[in-house]
């Protein structure tokens, strides 16, 4: 039994998150103790119960603390991780991305084609919205032969929810021999674009979107983002879209996808809520946008924390320099290695630029940077 104390580091769902994962790819039984004891309110809310419910259907683990507001959890899975057909029902606004990141590689690993509905909240605060999941997050997945579909069937904001994902999980080219650790790696047929330097900007889009709040609130935020984004610095034109999607309650969003010569996508986020004028909403996304370009960094500082587990699970060596080294990034790397043993070397300071990198499986590289 691995215990977690999830009051470490940045002290939030992605430690449960990631603990979750791992625990079901290794069959390796976990008690996580002070859950998310860095939030407001902290222990278990709607979407990490669910989260927890989700990887449990997919090795049959048992289960013990996981109810609302528990600040404590034991998972024990019984079997390795199962193909199916799986579905999830938040019943809040809570981040369905987040609960299908938590199974994703566990299926990717599990041998067989899976397919998975997680209804919830699609664009909400605090979680990458369904875009950057596509956009940015799966083609960063897909480097690494790790193979998913998605599609966004209804859109889901806070508080309302009532959003749904559909995702297709095709089995990655990975050996998992039973509960133990005995793991051959992940074997990519390409170098990720992330690992190389990302050359110049090629493409630079905006998607604006608001749902039951008037279309002036939609064509405000394209306004000020693509004003913004059309500075004589930026070598392309950015390419706006407006949407006003079907949903069951209020909500608007901006997103920034950033495309680069080397492959490299990142993205940026900003959400709306009551009393936040539309113009804030898209210096939110574009301001994220601004300082990353600013380095020469292919990986955004999201994309960073997400490419730990993966990572975690190369068989050969990978590095990335990232436009910002945070303590969501730091938390990330130090759950990972709780199961793994010390794999990861972080070259850079908190708040900045810096090289995230790990030596591959059975490979150790000594403690963090």
């Amino acid at each position: 039994m691995i215990t977690i104390d999830g009051s470490t580091g940045e002290g939030g769902g992605q430690v449960l998150r990631t603990a979750l994962s791992l625990a079901a790819i290794l069959g390796q039984p976990i008690q996580i103790t002070n859950i998310r004891a860095g939030r407001k309110q902290p222990g278990l809310r709607p979407q990490h119960v669910q989260s927890v419910k989700a990887a449990a259907a997919l090795c049959n683990a048992r289960l013990e603390g996981v109810q609302e507001h528990s600040r404590e959890l034991r998972f024990e899975p019984q079997t390795p991780p199962q193909p199916g057909a799986y579905g999830f029902d938040i019943g809040t606004a809570g981040a369905a991305t987040l609960v299908l990141q938590t199974v994703l590689l566990p299926l990717a690993l599990a041998g067989g084609p899976s397919t998975v509905v997680v209804r919830g909240g699609t664009h909400v605060s605090w979680s990458p919205p369904f875009d950057y999941v596509e956009q940015v997050y799966l083609p960063a997945l897909a480097a690494l032969g790790i193979e998913c579909q998605v599609e966004l069937v209804k859109w889901g904001f806070y508080p309302k929810g009532g959003g749904e994902i559909r995702a297709t999980i095709e089995p990655a080219a990975f050996a998992l021999a039973g509960p133990a650790v005995a793991l051959a790696g992940l074997r990519p047929s390409q170098h990720p674009p992330w690992t190389k330097q990302r050359g110049q900007l090629t493409a630079l889009s905006v998607l604006s979107a608001a749902a039951n709040v008037g279309n002036q609130v939609t064509a405000r935020q394209a306004s000020r983002a693509h004003n913004r984004l059309a500075a004589p610095r930026l070598p392309v034109t950015p390419q706006t879209r407006l949407l006003n999607p079907p949903s069951v309650g209020p909500g608007t969003c901006v997103f920034v996808l950033a495309e680069y010569a080397s492959g490299a996508r990142a993205g940026f986020t900003g959400y709306g809520r009551q009393g936040y004028p539309a113009e804030r909403v898209a210096d939110d996304a574009v301001d994220a946008f601004l300082a990353h370009h600013a380095s020469d960094a292919p990986v955004d500082p999201h994309l960073a924390d997400q490419l730990v587990l993966p990572l975690a699970l190369l068989c050969q060596p990978a590095a990335f320099l990232t436009s910002q080294i945070t303590q969501h990034l730091l938390t990330n790397i130090w759950v990972v290695e709780q199961f793994l043993g010390p794999r990861f070397q972080v070259d850079g300071q908190l708040g900045e630029a810096g090289v995230v990198g790990q030596g591959g499986l059975g490979q150790e590289t000594g403690p963090n940077g």
